[in-house]
């Protein structure tokens, strides 16, 4: 072999490893997209809320909002949200208010590196700040497992999903979500995946198994960034007693172009006694 040839052949595979390295370090740049300012707060709206500061255990001080029902429902009445990828917590208006014509208090926190919370997002990090306002909820707020619903949109269903299945709360409630993180890798970055090492999974499926409480599955075969095959697996992986509701409507906005049927599907779960398993 010719020196020329060999050192094409060199120059090739420095390119693809040099190419692999960047695809390496842009994962959490695809993955996780905060957005630092807030556009409003819950009083711009016209809701009550308190501005909570909690810490996790890895000493990240994360910032959210308890925003309590002004007629709150019977148990559960309490809706732990956990928001997608994008974003922080002052972009869920229209979320919050559907959930507290629900008559649920709200508490909603925003990430680390999301909105006003410290640190930089990462897979494990964001099951801590979860696991952090859980705690916060069931410990200083005082309120019952029972009463808590778990809600995750998007990355956040994968977050919700984690969360619930090391603790039991009343119900579990996952929007346009998806299985795993590698199979939405090959589907929007197929090159990516052949090359590049995953340094993300969110095995959402895997851990719904273990989940022991109602779930509630919502998906929209209109969902351009999520297929809908996802959520069926997701329903698919869930224990009994579990529901799932069709949306229509694309992945962002599918839960307001639902509209009413997406609050009354919501209202008939929450209301929803289920047998034991």
């Amino acid at each position: 072999m010719s020196n020329g040839i060999m050192s094409l052949i060199l120059t090739v595979i420095g390119s693809l490893l040099l190419l692999a390295l960047l695809a390496w370090m842009l994962q959490p740049k695809l993955l996780f997209r905060p957005y630092p300012e807030m556009v409003g707060v819950p009083s711009d709206w016209g809701f009550a809320h308190e501005d909570v500061w909690l810490t996790t255990d890895d000493g990240v001080r994360l910032h959210g909002w308890f925003l309590p029902a002004a007629r709150r429902r019977p148990s559960p009445h309490t809706l732990l949200f956990l928001h997608g990828n994008a974003g922080n917590i002052s972009h869920r208006s229209a979320s919050i208010a559907i959930f507290a014509e629900l008559g649920l208090d709200v508490f909603i926190i925003d990430y680390r590196g999301y909105g006003q919370s410290q640190g930089e997002p990462s897979e494990t990090g964001l099951y801590r700040d979860a696991d952090a306002a859980w705690r916060w909820l069931t410990g200083l707020r005082g309120v019952a497992a029972e009463d808590i619903v778990v809600f995750g949109r998007s990355l956040g269903g994968a977050v919700a999903i984690e969360l619930a299945a090391r603790v039991r709360p009343g119900a579990l409630m996952v929007e346009s979500s998806f299985t795993d993180v590698a199979s939405m890798a090959r589907l929007h970055h197929p090159l990516l995946t052949r090359f590049v090492p995953l340094r993300y999974r969110f095995p959402s499926a895997r851990h719904l198994a273990r989940v022991g409480c109602p779930v509630l599955i919502l998906h929209s075969p209109d969902d351009g960034i999520v297929p809908f095959s996802h959520g069926r697996e997701l329903f698919a992986a869930a224990p009994e007693p579990k529901r799932f509701v069709e949306l229509i409507g694309g992945h962002n906005e599918g839960f307001l172009e639902s509209q009413p049927h997406y609050q009354q599907a919501l209202a008939a779960f929450l209301d929803w006694r289920p047998a034991p398993p």
